[in-house]
């Protein structure tokens, strides 16, 4: 496994992140569980979840299920970096959501008890509040810090303008601010590149992007049955089918599958820490590991953006 430091900060975390979306609603615990005892023998110690995942308000059943796993010892909380987020709401009234003070020691509280956790490693807004001013949520994380009950904090689907505003008013009040941001980032949507990686870049963050294969889209050509046979994967390949099969023979002529491609495409990017992988069973982890031995050389970095083209620099893309 290959380790890399998490933004400005001085952990290591492996350079491929286990997202925990699919445990629950596609993977039973006992599945879950030994995805992740796998992902600890294959030396991945970075685990995603959110306090919402699960997807029934206020039960919050994948973070139940990572605490019902580190509960059964072995050192299994202490090899996991533990990510996890919130934001979304957690119940029908008032005060239950998004990132005021309020929700913030609350939603933090909750997400420890499911975790049978003593303390957070990386605690992520899951999106932006504009309506709450930095000062009330940083004076909340800095109590949970000073309460040992998290160490980090990271955000996710911030735009560059609101990392930069997060981080000047977090170094006013000599906090470290944010040391991550989680986005949607992939070959077919390369739009962080503009502003936010840069931003990232600047303040330090280690950038963690989520959805790396576009939804499916990437791992190859529409299949005849599963997840890829139809639905958005299908609309999208006969929107762009001539660029999506340039992809596909691509992966073909340098002799390895497309979903690893992609990944070692993105760990190759700048600013990268760690793409989110979402296996739903252990052999689909195993086949993911694949993607840290591609070695790709600029010819064919230049292929790849031959047909997903990146912007002409950044953040001035839209300048002469």
């Amino acid at each position: 496994m290959q380790y890399t430091s998490l933004g400005k900060t001085g952990v290591n975390v492996s350079r491929l992140c286990l997202g925990t979306m699919n445990f629950g609603p596609e993977t039973t615990e006992s599945d879950s569980f030994a995805i992740m005892d796998r992902a600890l023998e294959l030396g991945i110690n970075f685990f995603d979840t959110a306090d919402v995942y699960g997807w029934k308000k206020g039960e919050g059943i994948t973070e139940r299920m990572i605490g019902n796993w580190f509960a059964l010892g072995g050192g299994r909380r202490e090899k996991v970096v533990i990510a996890t987020k919130f934001y979304s709401e957690m119940a029908d009234w008032p005060n239950n959501s998004k990132v005021s003070a309020l929700h913030i020691r609350r939603a933090c509280e909750n997400s420890l008890q499911r975790l049978q956790t003593d303390y957070i490693d990386l605690y992520q807004m899951h999106h932006i509040a504009r309506e709450t001013p930095w000062e009330e949520t940083w004076a909340a994380y800095e109590i949970l810090a000073q309460q040992g009950k998290i160490i980090y904090a990271g955000s996710s689907n911030f735009a560059g303008w609101h990392i930069a505003k997060a981080n000047e008013s977090a170094s006013k009040r000599n906090y470290l601010g944010l040391v991550s941001e989680q986005s949607k980032y992939s070959l077919v949507e390369r739009s962080i590149e503009l502003e936010v990686i840069p931003a990232c870049q600047n303040y330090g963050l280690g950038v963690i992007p989520w959805s790396p294969l576009a939804g499916g889209i990437l791992a190859g050509p529409p299949t005849k049955s599963g997840r890829r046979s139809g639905g958005f994967v299908l609309e999208y390949y006969e929107k762009n089918k001539t660029q999506l099969d340039s992809w596909y023979a691509l992966c073909k002529e340098l002799g390895e599958e497309p979903a690893n491609l992609a990944l070692a495409w993105m760990i190759n990017q700048p600013g990268i820490t760690a793409p989110i992988i979402g296996p739903r069973t252990v052999e689909q982890l195993d086949e993911t590991m694949k993607a840290l031995e591609i070695k790709l050389d600029q010819e064919s970095l230049a292929k790849i953006d031959a047909i997903f083209p990146p912007f002409k620099t950044a953040p001035e893309h839209y300048a002469w």
